[in-house]
């Protein structure tokens, strides 16, 4: 079934009431494919992990408590997920165990090299450009850092056919692939 295009310009970038059943939602319905990019992550105690597109922040709280003595930071561009994951996360961002900010994938506020792992879970449909997003990740993480990236592509009919394609741009796989050893990423298979 056809996803209203209401709903789906709410998983681009979420605002008002519909934002926050969206994130509700959404905390529900990608919990297990985020678990499973964190446990391929392998973090350690002292990881300083990003989050891009943190959204809700579930994620935020699994992250922290993995790397106790590191910090579990999100990135989201919309100021409504921003604020709910903040909520979610209050302990943790006051203990300065967690952070979140306003950005996108494309330009993230955050030093070179500046993280150990990053994950990035179902939202590299909304970038308008793969390349420099790519790019801009590889600039903040360390050398040799981890990424975990969870995307449906064009191989995933039943997706491609269920979001509106103005909203919603599945990549190929290869062209993903090609783009991130252009940035200097490795790919390994999915475990």
């Amino acid at each position: 079934m056809r996803r209203p295009h209401f709903i789906a310009e709410q998983a681009r970038h979420a605002t008002g009431p519909l934002g926050r059943i969206i994130a509700f939602i959404m905390a529900r319905e990608t919990w297990a494919e985020n678990q499973r990019a964190i446990d391929a992550l392998d973090i350690q105690p002292t990881d300083h992990i990003l989050d891009i597109g943190c959204g809700h922040g579930r994620s935020l709280g699994e992250l922290a408590t993995r790397a106790p003595h590191g910090c579990a930071v999100g990135a989201d561009p919309s100021d409504l997920m921003v604020q709910i994951a903040v909520d979610r996360n209050r302990a943790l961002v006051k203990a300065r165990r967690a952070k979140v900010v306003v950005a996108t994938a494309g330009d993230l506020p955050f030093a070179d090299a500046a993280f150990d792992k990053a994950l990035c879970v179902h939202v590299l449909y909304f970038w308008k450009d793969l390349h420099s997003s790519f790019q801009e990740m590889a600039r903040v993480l360390k050398p040799g850092a981890k990424l975990a990236l969870v995307f449906r592509s064009t191989q995933h009919a039943d997706a491609v056919q269920s979001f509106p394609s103005d909203v919603y741009r599945f990549p190929e796989f290869a062209e993903v692939e090609a783009m991130l050893a252009q940035v200097g990423f490795s790919v390994a298979p999915a475990p």
